[in-house]
């Protein structure tokens, strides 16, 4: 008995210990550090920065495709690195862009847009982010054609996790509304965000870039609806386009948040990548000046440990581009033609201007967007001197080389020599217009891949690598992850019914 009430009074008393310990015990358990909401205006930055990947290796699909399919950097190594260098379906590297772009830009800027809606406060941030919702998507559809697009990217918000597949024409049908819809509604006398990354809150820049992308999109439709892209096309030149390198949507970059494909390029991929010939060529038989800020070669290199800076020369005449077509044993049989003593002996891209590790990386510019409306002009879309424009974007470009450091640029007397030599040519405007666009577009790796498919220029010849898996001359989309066949297989296979054969030939809509 006597235990039996000892047992009871214990009883009570942790009861009531309990029930003392209960009192701030929600108060106790709150993180008061970390944060529940994040500012939509962070979230927004958040999308732009993640739009350069989060680490290197996420840049492989821009290494391996789209720097390959449009030769201006290549790879003779297999394996992992295969890609355009082989024609070949590497399923490692084709689902970078949907990975990164759906589970990451998407996710973050889609919540923005839903978050800002209604808020009259931020209507600006609410229209900036529909314009870079745009940008999104259309590098997803340019390079895989057919996507989600109403349903993508909100798993987060309303937990889709099979979305629907919407036609390339459809997509870009509400992308150029977006563009248009978002542009005018921004409004300077209205609330900004000074701590968004891209612009500061300009909402004059924010404006400049939505029609600038504007133009992009519709220019994107000249193969396929000319009367739809004029439209656009006029709206992005009344509603006012980039006028200066100091309108171009950049992502700047620091020792500490690096450029990404400067970081694979400088550590891991550092002997295994090279400028392609057809790029160098170009360049070096048009004495273009820009040869001297992108090329550097370790003249003499017989391994990766011989590229020292002792062998190092960025003179344009001893620059050697990598041929097409040959893999890391078959480009020992063609050394000596081009006066190579290794395959380590050819050009790369400068680490040390272009692609150091905080050089800055551009989505859309001053240079593109004239190049666009030079050739906007010439088909009869816009009014101006489609000549004059020609000689702007070229000139943009060229003082954009000083953007990616001091020293890369580019003097006054050899920008004026190299416009002399090189006006807009009757009967060849298309080609020479977007072949300077190919230039302009260096490391744009999206961009290049699209306006090479929309446009057919440059001139390239197919590459002769043996082993191609394609039955083109060049590799014309991306094929969907595996994972979306895995989890979303209805959806995709609707989406292949329409658009076709899910492999490297296929031509989106847009390129028909």
């Amino acid at each position: 008995m006597k235990s039996f009430k000892i047992y009871i009074l214990s009883l009570l008393a942790i009861t009531g210990l309990h029930s003392g310990c209960d009192k701030g015990f929600d108060e106790l358990n709150i993180n008061k550090v970390d944060p529940t909401t994040l500012a939509p205006s962070f979230q927004l930055n958040k999308a732009i920065t993640d739009a350069t990947y989060l680490d290197g290796f996420g840049t492989l699909q821009h290494l391996t495709y789209e720097f390959g399919i449009v030769q201006q950097i290549i790879t003779p190594y297999g394996s992992s690195l295969a890609g355009a260098n082989y024609n070949q379906n590497n399923v490692s590297n084709t689902p970078n862009v949907w990975q990164n772009y759906y589970r990451n830009v998407l996710k973050q800027v889609g919540d923005v847009v839903e978050r800002t809606s209604e808020d009259a406060d931020r209507s600006n941030l609410y229209h900036s982010a529909r314009i870079w919702k745009a940008y999104a998507f259309m590098i997803l559809t340019d390079t895989y054609g057919d996507i989600p697009y109403f349903e993508g990217g909100k798993g987060y918000l309303e937990d889709i996790i099979q979305p629907k597949y919407d036609s390339q024409e459809t997509i870009y049908k509400d992308i150029l509304k977006e563009l248009d819809e978002a542009s005018a509604a921004l409004d300077a006398t209205k609330p900004t965000e000074p701590t968004e990354i891209l612009y500061g809150g300009d909402i004059a820049k924010w404006k400049r870039f939505g029609y600038s992308l504007m133009l992009r999109a519709a220019m994107r439709l000249s193969k396929v609806e000319p009367s739809t892209a004029q439209s656009y096309v006029a709206k992005a030149v009344a509603g006012g386009l980039m006028q200066s390198n100091a309108d171009n949507a950049t992502m700047r970059h620091t020792a500490l948040y690096n450029n990404y494909i400067a970081q694979h390029l400088a550590a891991r991929e550092k002997t295994n990548f090279y400028l392609a010939a057809p790029f160098v060529n170009y360049l070096k038989e048009n004495n273009d000046p820009r040869l001297a800020v992108i090329a550097i070669r370790y003249v003499g290199a017989k391994g990766g440990p011989e590229q020292v800076n002792a062998r190092a020369s960025t003179d344009p005449a001893v620059q050697v581009g990598m041929p097409m077509g040959f893999d890391n044993i078959t480009i020992n049989n063609v050394l000596q033609q081009n006066s190579v003593a290794s395959l380590w002996d050819f050009s790369q891209v400068n680490l040390n201007t272009v692609l150091k590790i905080d050089a800055p990386e551009f989505f859309v510019t001053h240079a593109q967007t004239q190049l666009l409306l030079a050739e906007a002009v010439f088909r009869g879309w816009a009014t101006g001197d489609a000549a004059a424009l020609f000689s702007t974007g070229i000139r943009a470009h060229l003082e954009q080389m000083t953007l990616y450091d001091p020293k890369a640029a580019i003097s006054e007397p050899a920008i004026q020599t190299y416009i002399q030599a090189h006006p807009l040519e009757a009967g060849k405007e298309l080609e020479l217009i977007n072949t300077q666009y190919w230039v302009a577009s260096f490391l744009s790796g999206p961009e290049l891949f699209a306006n090479f498919r929309r446009s057919g220029y440059p001139t390239l010849t197919k590459n002769p690598y043996p082993a191609s898996e394609i039955a083109g001359d060049f590799i014309r989309r991306m094929p969907y992850p595996d994972s979306e066949t895995i989890v979303n297989q209805a959806n995709v296979n609707e989406a292949i019914s329409r658009q076709g054969p899910n492999n490297l030939d296929t031509r989106v809509w847009w390129d028909k």
